[in-house]
């Protein structure tokens, strides 16, 4: 049973999660430095847009919050 067990179940599964990592690591070590240069109006830009998420995240989880009070 036991080795059913490892054939079947454990030993593809262990083979799907080691290809998937590697190729994970992979693709993290490809892209760990940036490939384009951008200028501090586009790095502001995107810290505002970061920012703006934030607040709205906050916003929708207070409305949830004063929903569930009431």
């Amino acid at each position: 049973m036991g080795r059913l067990l490892d054939a079947f179940i454990i030993g593809p599964l262990r083979r799907f999660f080691t290809n998937t990592f590697s190729a994970v690591s992979e693709i993290n070590r490809k892209y760990a430095a940036p490939h384009i240069k951008t200028s501090m109006a586009v790095k502001f830009s995107l810290v505002c847009l970061r920012l703006y998420l934030i607040l709205l995240i906050a916003l929708l989880f207070f409305k949830f919050y004063s929903m569930l009070k009431q």
